[in-house]
């Protein structure tokens, strides 16, 4: 194991949800504030692309048109956010970036899918703000996240 691989595993990892909501922006100020420019630690920022059943659309070409716009459009927030972690002090090579296309999975299955692969130690999302009945109706990604999380922390930022 050279000197690099070494290092990257005794980092700390975050892993950081985020969308193009200014919920998800305050979590990525959040971590920026709290651990930016401290040595030891890393993050992955995460978007997922949920595509739309394919009856959502009346033909193949614009269910891609609109995932392809929506890529991009999150591709410009993963980058946006990883240039506020690396203002605050994180090494360039200690953040990443995923953008993840999701199915029917719930967003949380996907994000816990993904924090297992990549071993992190910290799930951070930002809080939606949601009324009873939608919470109700569509249910709570952070709740599930809590709920659900195995062998890390998570942070919910409100």
């Amino acid at each position: 194991m050279n000197r690099d691989e070494d290092e990257r595993l005794r980092d700390k990892h975050f892993l950081i949800a985020v969308d193009q909501t200014e919920d998800a922006k305050r979590a990525v100020l959040y971590v920026a504030g709290l651990i930016g420019g401290f040595p030891g630690f890393r993050a992955t920022l995460m978007s997922v692309v949920q595509e739309p059943e394919e009856d959502f659309f009346t033909s193949d070409q614009e269910r891609a048109a609109w995932i392809e716009g929506k890529t991009a459009e999150l591709q410009k927030y993963l980058e946006k956010y990883r240039e506020i972690l690396i203002q605050s002090g994180f090494d360039e090579d200690k953040v990443a970036i995923q953008l993840c296309k999701g199915n029917t999975a719930s967003l949380a299955e996907t994000i816990l899918s993904f924090q297992c692969d990549m071993s992190c130690c910290t799930i951070v999302v930002g809080r939606q703000h949601k009324s009873r009945t939608e919470e109700f109706l569509f249910g709570s990604i952070s709740s599930q996240l809590i709920r659900e999380a195995k062998n890390c922390a998570v942070w919910v930022v409100e």
